[in-house]
């Protein structure tokens, strides 16, 4: 998207609607929906980093939006929502030189203030990216793509983007830029509108298309499977019923067996009827292996007809889907990419023997919940390198009473995220300090440091440890 568009689009909204406030957030990973708390119409900002940075507008029940939704981690509306949430845009940065928007915000928080946030978004092929810095207030870093500083860039050049739009307006190119044009994009309509109809075809081609095409590829590489899976049943089934006639051979050469063991080769029934015997095996061996072969083959046939129904089931459900949503067939359970997180090991679970206390009585550490993460406060030193060394991951994070004996404190990251929410900090601090013997003097400070970050040389008495890098937080402690 051009520099000049992408700051004509975001300036339309604020002169328009900019005083609705933000509803929800997500972030996923290649996007971040901003939805407007706008009940008739029901319109949502995308900030699309991939395949190609974009800012789109588009109604909440298009399927573009719903699919970019479904890619974003649960934990996405946690960490975005409430900073977002009732937030107002009030200004828009940026600079037709460059492809960089910095939206700013405006929310009220809790005690009643009103805090400035500003959303920056780099809208450059290969290096795009989105982040979150408070202007006015200490907040967590958020953003999704690549890094780049807080900063406003500082152009220096007229690009192509913006040379060819001021040959296009010429004097008008002040108002094109402040989105009072509406014929920057092709439609018809207000400039929203346009935005709207444009942002659904490109939807339509960066997303919902490729999707489509994944799903008719699944389509016919399902159908192709169908077809082997039913080739090789009726080969089975064919050879089976081979195998059927077996049996009443074997049947009329044991009749008759009495006069016909330890033939080889051939058998003459007392019909007149010649039957050969297989290589190397008596009349007796024969009838023992028709019996057999028989019998197998209706073992088979009665499988076959299970599997033959499944597989007819499988082809209507298949035909079911695709006549339904073609998209849910591009839909695949997440394959665990090569450096992912892991699953927790089932080690790390309480009732596992490194959670328990050395003497046998109950656990280790103490388990608190603060706003869907969990808290573990260790109850003694040699819980504590317990809880430190043996049940808490590399990325979970750490907290201790600086230069005061206390419990080590350790709240769970399963998601393996690079920042959680202040207030989270915070509370660990002060369940830090009251677990320590602090906890009845002020404000004190917590060491805040990744476990990786920590280490226990050999010798250390118990609960002693060296960190390698650390942040203080300043808290009272609390229960």
């Amino acid at each position: 998207m051009e520099a000049p568009l992408l700051l004509a689009l975001a300036r339309a909204r604020l002169a328009s609607q900019g005083s609705r406030p933000v509803e929800g957030a997500w972030a996923s990973g290649r996007a971040l929906g901003l939805r407007w708390a706008d009940r008739r119409e029901g319109d949502a900002w995308v900030l699309l980093l991939q395949p190609r940075p974009e800012l789109w507008l588009l109604p909440v029940v298009h399927p573009a939006w719903s699919r970019l939704q479904a890619e974003a981690p649960r934990d996405s509306a946690r960490l975005w929502g409430p900073w977002f949430s009732g937030a107002r845009l009030v200004a828009v940065e940026g600079d037709p030189r460059e492809r960089w928007l910095g939206l700013v915000f405006q929310r009220r928080a809790i005690t009643g203030r009103l805090e400035m946030l500003r959303l920056a978004f780099q809208a450059i092929p290969g290096r795009a990216g989105l982040r979150v810095d408070g202007l006015d207030l200490q907040m967590p870093r958020l953003g999704l793509g690549v890094p780049f500083p807080a900063a406003p860039p500082r152009p220096e050049e007229e690009p192509p983007s913006l040379r060819r739009w001021r040959e296009r307006w010429g004097a008008a190119l002040d108002a094109a830029l402040a989105g009072e044009v509406p014929e920057v994009l092709p439609g018809e309509g207000d400039l929203l509108e346009r935005h709207r109809l444009w942002s659904c075809a490109r939807a339509e081609e960066l997303v919902l298309g490729p999707a489509r095409a994944a799903a008719a590829r699944k389509l016919q590489g399902e159908e192709a499977r169908l077809d082997r899976l039913g080739g090789a049943l009726a080969r089975d089934r064919a050879r089976h019923e081979r195998a059927l006639p077996l049996k009443a051979q074997a049947a009329r050469v044991a009749a008759e067996l009495y006069r016909l063991k330890g033939a080889t080769r051939e058998v003459l029934l007392a019909d007149g009827t010649h039957l050969p015997l297989p290589e190397g095996k008596t009349a007796e061996a024969a009838v023992q292996a028709w019996f057999a072969a028989a019998k197998k083959a209706e073992r088979g046939l009665a499988r076959l007809a299970e599997l033959e129904a499944e597989l007819v089931r499988e082809r209507a459900e298949w035909r079911r889907r695709a006549e339904g949503d073609p998209l849910a067939l591009e839909a695949q359970p997440a394959r665990q990419p090569k450096g992912a997180a892991r699953p927790r090991k089932e080690s790390r679970r309480m009732n596992d023997p490194a959670a328990k206390r050395k003497d046998g009585k109950g656990t280790a550490f103490r388990s608190v919940m603060v706003d869907g993460f969990e808290v573990l406060i260790g109850k003694g030193d040699a819980e504590n390198d317990q809880l430190t060394f043996k049940v808490a991951e590399n990325t979970d994070f750490w907290l201790h009473v600086a230069s005061v004996p206390g419990s080590h404190v350790v709240i769970r990251n399963p998601d393996r995220l690079g920042e959680l929410p202040r207030h989270v900090l915070e509370r660990a601090a002060e369940l830090a300090a009251y677990h320590s013997k602090a906890r009845d003097g002020g404000k004190v400070e917590v060491h805040l440091a990744r476990v990786a970050d920590i280490s226990k040389p050999r010798g250390f008495a118990p609960g002693k440890v060296i960190l390698k890098k650390w942040t203080g937080l300043r808290v009272y402690p609390k229960p």
